[in-house]
C-alpha cells in the first residue's frame, strides 16, 4: 500500500471514530448528563412517593376527669392536665370554691394536690373519673396539705 493510500485510511477512520461520537471526554459527559438525570428522576418519585399516608400514632382512649376543690381559705392546687407530658399544672392563691374538667390518657394517674396558705383554713379535693367520685381528702390549718389520687381506666358498662 502507498503512502496515500495509508494516509487516506487514516483519515477514513478518523472520521468514523468523530461521527460515532466515541471520543472519551464526550462519552464522559454523556454518562455524568444520563447519571444526573437519573438522579433528578429518582429525587422527585422520592417526593411524590413519600407522602403522609405513613402509619400514624394510635389515638390513646381518654377519660373525663373532674379535680374540685371547696372549703375556706386560699389554696395552691397542683394537678395534671392532659397528661401526656407528665408535668403537672400550678394555680397558686386560688379562692375556693373551684372545679377542672380534663381528659386524661388511660392508665395515667390523674391527680390533684391542695396546700393552704399560712392563713390556714379547711380545704377538701376531690376526684372523679367518668363522672364516679374516687378519692377525696381534707387539709387543715397552716400550710394544711392534702392530695387526691386514681387510675383512669376503660369505662365499664
Amino acid at each position: 500500500m502507498s503512502s496515500n493510500e495509508l494516509a487516506e485510511n487514516a483519515v477514513r477512520e478518523e472520521n468514523e471514530h468523530e461521527s460515532t461520537g466515541a471520543s472519551p471526554g464526550r462519552r464522559r459527559l454523556l454518562i455524568a448528563g444520563v447519571v444526573a438525570l437519573l438522579a433528578c428522576f429518582g429525587l422527585v418519585g422520592y417526593g411524590i412517593l413519600d407522602t403522609d399516608d405513613q402509619p400514624k400514632p394510635h389515638a390513646v382512649p381518654k377519660a373525663e376527669v373532674t379535680y374540685e376543690v371547696t372549703g375556706t381559705g386560699t389554696v395552691d392546687i397542683s394537678y395534671l392536665a392532659r397528661g401526656e407530658t407528665g408535668a403537672a399544672t400550678v394555680e397558686h392563691g386560688v379562692r375556693l370554691p373551684w372545679t377542672k374538667s380534663v381528659q386524661m390518657p388511660l392508665g395515667k394517674a390523674p391527680t390533684v394536690a391542695i396546700t393552704l396558705d399560712g392563713k390556714g383554713g379547711q380545704a377538701s379535693c376531690t376526684l372523679a373519673i367518668h363522672d364516679k367520685h374516687v378519692q377525696r381528702a381534707t387539709a387543715v390549718g397552716a400550710f394544711g396539705r392534702a392530695t387526691c389520687t386514681g387510675e383512669a381506666q376503660v369505662r365499664k358498662g
